[in-house]
């Protein structure tokens, strides 16, 4: 089942039970994968697992800036509406590795690229980038790989 077709199942399941916090944020989720999918190429494209993933992330990012807003507002209300949607989303991204697994990620990386200075390392970050899919943040796989070649 690929994201998208999650999103309508648990779109439905959310309509059924009545979850009105579910279903808006599912909602705005879909519309932001048709926006996605349109900017590709034309509305019947559907967005790979990959692509749909960097649209949950830029939903869950503006969530997060939300909440850090609204903190600094005095807002708490609006602040925890948002931490809500933010762990519904939250559901949809793709489980992080650990410091060990993407330690050991980037060392086999480095080892496949034959890498031995920084100067190499835009090579092994293109390579890591395909193999973690957005598992782990940019900041941190190259802080691993500046880290390792050194």
């Amino acid at each position: 089942m690929t994201l998208q077709q999650r999103v309508d199942t648990d779109m439905k399941e959310a309509m059924r039970s009545r979850d009105t916090t579910k279903l808006g944020v599912l909602r705005m989720l879909k519309s932001a994968l048709k926006y996605a999918a349109i900017a590709k190429s034309d509305a019947e494209t559907e967005l790979n697992d990959a692509e749909a993933a960097q649209v949950v992330r830029k939903q869950a990012k503006q969530r997060q800036d939300s909440i850090e807003s609204f903190a600094k507002g005095g807002r708490p209300e609006l602040a925890e509406k948002e931490k809500e949607e933010l762990s519904i989303l939250n559901d949809y991204l793709p489980q992080p590795m650990s410091a060990d697994e993407i330690s050991k990620i980037v060392h086999e990386t480095i080892a496949e690229a034959g890498a031995t200075s920084r100067a190499q390392m835009g090579a092994v970050m293109k390579a890591l980038q395909a193999k973690v899919a957005g598992r782990v943040e940019g900041k941190a796989l190259s802080a691993e790989v500046a880290r390792q070649l050194s």
